[in-house]
């Protein structure tokens, strides 16, 4: 699978090589796609794409749930030496009208039921496709697209054209300041990102892979982790048209490999630990003993111990008892690879999944890196890093402690944007990240913080938020979301929001009935909280401790004011819209 230059090529020679796996399905098989068939699909729309007038060098905008369609027109669209790309769903009409004026899409993909407020953006000489049913005129069907082919289009011909230079897809970032900048990736990016990623973390015989499609395909870890990388690997990828329905769909996919952002896994570990704390007293005291053994294993194992024969004995019972049918009735019975990237994970998150039989890979990287820079080498935990750089990449300091980045992987640059990528990229090639970070001298990263988001207090005092925000989500399942704030000031505070499912389970575990009293007003959730930021602050320096928080009233929704479509944190527009309740912190006043 070496040889490949372009992701066509690879995409080309998968499907013949697998051609009656099922390739791209939903649950419960109502659409169920084989390789051979996604290759004569791909084939189709594409003639119809370039009847359309795309060919080389041209943008399609693509606005859709995850689904198989997502799969088929990108797909399409690259064979012709285009740059298909995602918009998100939860974009304003401003933010898609910039998205569709700077990308210079002509085409566009959707769906019937984003087709009005895009056709309402005004743009002219934009030919709108539906993917899910007719276009009663408005649009162009899937069958229509396919009738737009020309007869003399040669398919073939198209896609051996593509180079390695090629830009293969743009990746919009998600705006946590500023308009969204459009990263541009090639094939050559790509398929470096794969190889690299690939000779760290192997698959594992020859088993077909199986994962689940349900982060954002706008977002670098969709697009490889189930769009790229199974081009060039084979498997079935499952869509999940909405985040929220995951674990209806995972019993579904039986996915051997499993990707989460850490919310993701923050609420599945609360979601545990919520089923167990509703056992009889028996069985509760029993899968607690077989957690904590589970985790002294892990612990002993990670500082290069020796684990008693009589714990490893009793940690083998309780996978045969307990982590073993606990991971079946998750859906993840069949899982053998789990990662997760995007944000900081705290250590108590990774050694949970690790006592219940889910070794966690750890990553770090950003859309300008093609997805990965660096990953967790199987068998070589160290919690607390992100692993060590892939082949071909190459990582170093700077003064000021930003980890920059060179090698294959880095983006030829953001679109439209000379002047930005200068500054992004050096001379020497190097990618500034803006992530302050440690390198061992075995090459193992740990990442401190984001390079503009450190919080230095008014002592001059340097701390990370983000790892304040991490201790204090770990430290109760209530605890939805948190942002540390204490940048010039003497002391830190936060804000808190309540996780919904972590919030429910509680109430209900106490006879609390919320439409009575609101759990934000309620006094055992408070205790709760109190309890949690205590037990948060044990785990921190005495500067890095919230002295004082605030509970809010609202949830916090993807896409929404204070956090992006991947649930990063908009800091500065929290900061702008909770300025009141903030700085009543400070003024030892009660913020409603």
């Amino acid at each position: 699978m070496d040889q490949f230059s372009t992701m066509c090529a690879a995409f080309q020679a998968t499907a013949a090589r697998c051609s009656d796996l099922v390739a791209l399905r939903t649950k419960g098989d109502a659409t169920r796609i084989t390789w051979r068939e996604y290759a004569t699909r791909v084939r189709a729309l594409a003639s119809g794409l370039a009847g359309l007038g795309v060919g080389p060098g041209d943008t399609v905008g693509i606005l859709m749930t995850n689904r198989p369609e997502f799969n088929l027109i990108d797909t399409a669209a690259m064979h012709l030496g285009a740059a298909p790309f995602s918009m998100y769903l939860t974009s304003s009409a401003d933010q898609l009208r910039y998205l569709l004026t700077d990308s210079g899409a002509r085409v566009i993909a959707t769906e019937r039921a984003h087709l009005p407020r895009l056709r309402a953006l005004g743009l002219s000489r934009i030919t709108f496709i539906v993917v899910d049913g007719d276009g009663d005129g408005a649009a162009l069907s899937l069958a229509q697209l396919a009738q737009s082919a020309r007869p003399d289009f040669d398919f073939d011909a198209a896609w051996r054209a593509v180079t390695p230079d090629t830009v293969l897809t743009l990746i919009y970032t998600s705006g946590t300041t500023g308009d969204p900048k459009g990263v541009e990736l090639t094939h050559a990016n790509m398929v470096a990102q794969i190889r690299g990623f690939l000779a760290l973390r192997p698959l594992d015989g020859d088993q077909p892979v199986r994962v689940v499609s349900y982060l954002p395909h706008a977002h670098i870890a969709d697009r490889f982790g189930t769009h790229y990388l199974w081009m060039w690997i084979g498997g079935t990828v499952t869509a999940c048209p909405d985040p929220r329905l995951l674990f209806d769909h995972v019993p579904d996919a039986h996915p051997t490999d499993f990707t989460g952002v850490p919310r993701v896994w923050e609420k599945l570990k609360a979601g545990i630990e919520a089923r167990i704390a509703g056992e009889t007293p028996e069985r509760r005291a029993m899968a607690t003993a077989a957690i904590e053994a589970g985790l002294a294993k892990v612990r002993l194992e990670a500082s290069g111990q020796p684990v008693p024969p009589e714990l490893a004995a009793g940690v083998a019972r309780a996978e045969q008892q307990l982590f073993a049918p606990l991971r079946a009735a998750l859906g993840l019975g069949d899982a053998r690879r789990f990662f997760v990237g995007a944000a900081p994970s705290t250590a108590e998150v990774l050694e949970f999944f690790y006592a219940l039989g889910m070794p966690i890979c750890e990553v770090w990287g950003m859309s300008e890196l093609s997805a990965c820079g660096t990953v967790m080498p199987p068998g070589s935990m160290r919690i607390g890093t992100v692993g060590v750089a892939m082949p071909g990449v190459e990582l170093r300091l700077a003064d000021d402690g930003e980890l920059l980045v060179r090698g294959p992987i880095v983006m030829r640059g953001y679109r439209n944007r000379a002047k930005l990528t200068r500054e992004t990229i050096d001379r020497e090639g190097w990618l500034h990240t803006g992530d302050v970070a440690d390198i061992a001298a075995d090459g193992y990263v740990r990442i401190i913080d984001r390079k503009k988001e450190i919080i230095i207090s008014s002592a001059g005092k340097n701390m990370s938020p983000a790892n304040i925000e991490a201790r204090l989500k770990a430290s109760s399942p209530l605890i939805g979301q948190a942002v540390a704030f204490g940048d010039g000031r003497p002391y830190n505070v936060a804000l808190l929001v309540l996780d919904p499912d972590g919030t429910s389970a509680f109430c209900r575990a106490r006879g609390i009935d919320p439409v009575i009293v609101s759990p934000t007003h309620h006094p055992a959730v408070r205790e709760e909280l109190n309890r949690a930021v205590a037990a948060a602050n044990d785990h921190l320096s005495r500067p890095e401790q919230i002295k004082r928080y605030t509970l809010l009233t609202v949830e916090w929704l993807p896409g929404g004011d204070e956090l992006t479509p991947t649930m990063k944190l908009k800091r500065r527009v929290v900061a702008s819209k909770y300025a009141r309740e903030i700085d009543a912190l400070y003024a030892g006043e009660a913020a409603e």
